[in-house]
């Protein structure tokens, strides 16, 4: 069965048909060429088929009376009905009867061309694209819309050559050119990405969408050159809101958040009664620390009539959270009464609930949410383990996900929630055994290598192995800060300090967590910087002063 594309797998089934034929631009002769008895009584079946929800039977019904009568809208109706059914071959046999019968009608060329992609021959959507993209007022709109139709293709170099070959009449259109451009950035091709970009720049200048591609391509290269182009293009450009929330948003990914607030100010005075951006403004200050500031833009976002308002109560509650007022925090997270965001506000509840009462009052409170999903349902088990572990009751934690792997069996998370439970109350063989079958389960779950390579490297054990594992970690996700920091604690175990000193740092520049801190500190000591040492681990103390780890390093260290 054919895969469809979203677009086309919600198209509406016409409801009304006319029972005389139209013409078509066919040369081969219909079979039946009035409503006869066969005609009747087939029409009426595939409609009662439809009715009854037998969509397969409705489609094929429609399409055999397309064939006969030669008339495109039943070649229209078969084609919707079998997309709406998800019959890939039978949509797709319907739809190249669509054009064939109407060959000027841009929305059976739509239909075909996405069939023709999604079974993955794009040598015959070549034709059907290339019929659109003539037509010039769908023209800029296809080719902006190319790359999202062929974002499925594994071969990402034969995207790129098949939209190179789809461009070349139009060597004067900014649009051909951008379509290139992402083409060649999904191959990895940066180099004509940018050039391409830059003859799209030529033929339309201050264009916001290829602006926010360069930036892109330039935030790869180094995020300096990205914020020097966005400066550069806001100064000549000083309207380009959508310039301006990329510029925005690379600023306080590089922590610049001094600089990303007149930003926030910018966008949000300029989009008044846009309540869609004061959200995000609003949860750019949040990321930025500054949650009063955040408050304004979502309540401002509340009395513009946002769409999903217990989305921003969330967020409101959230802030809150930050600003230490859990009262006003609950008072947020109760108005989530129901829809997507009803079990995020229990969860931060019952995160509240566990400070200010218990433990056991927050699991009570989340025991009782009811009709969930599995995925819900996993959720919430992970929710409670979070509390338990938080409230040092290892053994109760153990115990939930024990219950939970049984009654999740593939639960990757809950797997993986289960070993490091498993690792806390001393049942290492348990936490080996779990992570092992997680990883055949989920090879691309680098929390799996990670921890498995870690819990190596800290008892001192099969160094090469879990070397191997932390650096299988590392290709998965090299930016992950607790990676980091195992891959230095390795190479420290290895007796290779360099190496571990500078993977520390690296972590602890990402995040400045106090167990990276504590092995930092441990294996600058080693090397002889006892000063440097100290004063990691004082900062350190300052913001975590209860951790474990921290307290253990620095009293062996010290005494």
């Amino acid at each position: 069965m054919l895969k469809f594309n979203k677009l086309l797998l919600t198209l509406l089934l016409a409801t009304n048909a006319n029972l005389s034929f139209a013409e078509s631009n066919s040369s081969i002769k219909p079979k039946i060429t009035e409503a006869n008895a066969e005609f009747v009584y087939k029409y009426l079946l595939g409609e009662i088929a439809g009715e009854r929800g037998e969509y397969l039977l409705a489609g094929q019904l429609f399409l055999d009376l397309a064939q006969q009568t030669r008339d495109p809208r039943l070649a229209e109706r078969a084609a919707k009905t079998a997309a709406y059914a998800k019959q890939g071959a039978l949509a797709l046999k319907a739809s190249t009867l669509w054009v064939e019968l109407d060959p000027s009608s841009v929305e059976a060329q739509q239909a075909a061309s996405q069939l023709l992609v999604a079974s993955g021959n794009l040598k015959a959507a070549k034709p059907q694209i290339a019929k659109l993209l003539a037509k010039e007022d769908t023209r800029a709109n296809g080719f902006l819309y190319l790359n999202s139709l062929l974002a499925k293709q594994e071969d990402k170099k034969e995207v790129l050559a098949l939209i190179q070959e789809l461009a070349k009449p139009y060597p004067a259109f900014p649009e051909a050119h951008f379509a290139i451009a992402q083409a060649a950035y999904m191959a990895e091709n940066l180099e004509l990405s940018k050039a391409e970009l830059a003859i799209a720049d030529k033929y339309r200048p201050g264009w916001e969408v290829s602006a926010q591609m360069q930036g892109q391509i330039l935030f790869k290269e180094s995020p300096d050159k990205a914020i020097a182009f966005y400066k550069s293009f806001l100064q000549q450009h000083p309207n380009a809101n959508d310039v301006r929330m990329a510029y925005a948003k690379v600023l306080v990914n590089q922590k610049k958040f001094q600089e990303a607030k007149p930003e926030f100010i910018k966008l949000a005075y300029s989009a008044k009664g846009k309540p869609e951006i004061s959200v995000v403004v609003g949860l750019l200050s949040l990321e930025s620390d500054d949650p009063k500031m955040a408050d304004q833009y979502f309540e401002q976002a509340l009395k513009d009539h946002f769409k999903e308002p217990n989305q921003v109560y969330l967020y409101l509650g959230r802030s809150a959270e930050k600003q230490n007022n859990n009262m006003r925090a609950m008072m947020w997270y109760n108005k989530i009464e129901s829809g997507n965001f009803y079990l995020d506000g229990r969860i931060s509840a019952a995160n509240i609930i566990a400070k200010n009462q218990s433990v056991d009052a927050a699991i009570t409170m989340l025991d009782a949410v009811d009709d969930l999903t599995p995925e819900q349902q996993v959720a919430v088990i992970q929710a409670e383990n979070n509390l338990l572990s938080q409230a040092k009751r290892d053994q109760e934690s153990f115990n939930l996900m024990q219950k939970a792997v049984n009654t999740f069996p593939d639960a990757s998370e809950l797997i993986y929630d289960y070993a490091m439970t498993a690792e806390r109350v001393n049942k290492l063989d348990i936490m080996e055994t779990e992570l092992y079958r997680l990883i055949k389960i989920r090879p691309d779950f680098a929390p799996a290598y990670n921890a498995l390579g870690y819990s190596f490297a800290d008892r001192n054990i099969k160094l090469t192995e879990a070397k191997t594992l932390i650096e299988t970690a590392f290709k998965l996700s090299p930016n992950d800060h607790y990676i980091l920091d195992s891959l230095g604690w390795v190479y420290y175990r290895l007796g290779d300090l360099p190496n571990a000193v500078s993977y520390l740092r690296k972590a602890y520049d990402v995040q400045p967590d106090p167990e990276i801190a504590a092995h930092l500190g441990e294996v600058l000591w080693q090397q002889g910087q006892q000063e440097e040492a100290k004063k990691i681990w004082g900062q350190a103390l300052k913001s975590f002063p209860e951790n474990d780890t921290l307290l253990s390093t620095t009293k062996k260290f010290k005494s």
